[in-house]
Formats: structure tokens, C-alpha cells, sequence
């Protein structure tokens, strides 16, 4: 059985969601089953956090169990190890980021919204389809219970 790492530069993971949702109850719990086997092969997620705040990105990193992590976007951008762009910022930096990771090649997955208008998101849409990269958003609350049942009033 082989193991393949995958890179994922992890974005604003010193934010609630990021820190709970994303990273401890998902990337974390998947590093310590050992990785996701699919047929022969397991992929294991090798993140390296990324934010603003030396402070909470060191606290979170140890919360984690994680050594890697940067201030430095474009750094973690042009890291070639990395083929993955995750971003859970706020929304207002989310754009420019997700544009970056796209240009730099990253496959990117993001929190919802991906911008701030249609217009910005549709363009993201355009940039990542014509880069060839994979691309999706964060959809966890479609369907809990009360919106399902909104939809249906």
C-alpha cells in the first residue's frame, strides 16, 4: 500500500470555523486515523496554516498537533508541495486570496460566500475553470433541518 501526501495551504484556520470545523474536527481526525484509504493507496492531508497572527497561529498549530505555519500567503502559495488552497478568512479577503491560489495552481476549496458580490465569485468560477483547477465551496448547511424546511413553506 502506498501513501500519498497531499499539501493544503489552510487559510484563516485561526477563526472559529476554521479552527473547530475545518481543522480539528475534519483535518485533524483524518491525520490520526492514519489518512483516508482509497483502493490501494492512502492519501494523507499534510496542512500548513496560514493567517495573520503569529500568536494564534502558533497556539493553533499546537492545539493541533502541527508544526507548520506561515504568515506569509505567497510563500505557502509557491511551495510546490502544496496542490491544495483552502480558505475559511472572512469573506472581505477571501477573492484576492482564492485569485492567488488559482493563479499559483492550487486545486481550491473555500467557505462560503466565495465573495463579496456575484460578480466576484462568477469571475473566480471563470479563473479556476480556465486554470483547470478543481474548484468547490463549503455547502455543510443546505440541508439542515430548518432550511429544508423553509424551503419547503
Amino acid at each position: 500500500m502506498k501513501t500519498v501526501k497531499i499539501g493544503i495551504v489552510m487559510n484563516g484556520v485561526t477563526g472559529r470555523m476554521g479552527t473547530n470545523q475545518h481543522l480539528l474536527r475534519s483535518i485533524v481526525p483524518i491525520i490520526k486515523q492514519g489518512g483516508v484509504l482509497v483502493g490501494d493507496t492512502v492519501l494523507m492531508p499534510e496542512p500548513l496554516l496560514v493567517g495573520r497572527s503569529v500568536d494564534k497561529l502558533e497556539a493553533v498549530a499546537k492545539q493541533a498537533g502541527l508544526a507548520k505555519w506561515s504568515t506569509d500567503l505567497d510563500a505557502a502559495l509557491s511551495d510546490p508541495a502544496s496542490t491544495v488552497y483552502f480558505d475559511a478568512q472572512t469573506t472581505l479577503l477571501r477573492a484576492p486570496a482564492v485569485s492567488k491560489a488559482i493563479a499559483a495552481g492550487k486545486h481550491v476549496y473555500t467557505e462560503k460566500p466565495t465573495a463579496t458580490t456575484t460578480e466576484d465569485a462568477f469571475a473566480l468560477y471563470e479563473q479556476a475553470r480556465k486554470a483547470g483547477v478543481k474548484h468547490g465551496v463549503v455547502q455543510d448547511k443546505l440541508w439542515l433541518p430548518g432550511l429544508m424546511k423553509l424551503a419547503d413553506l
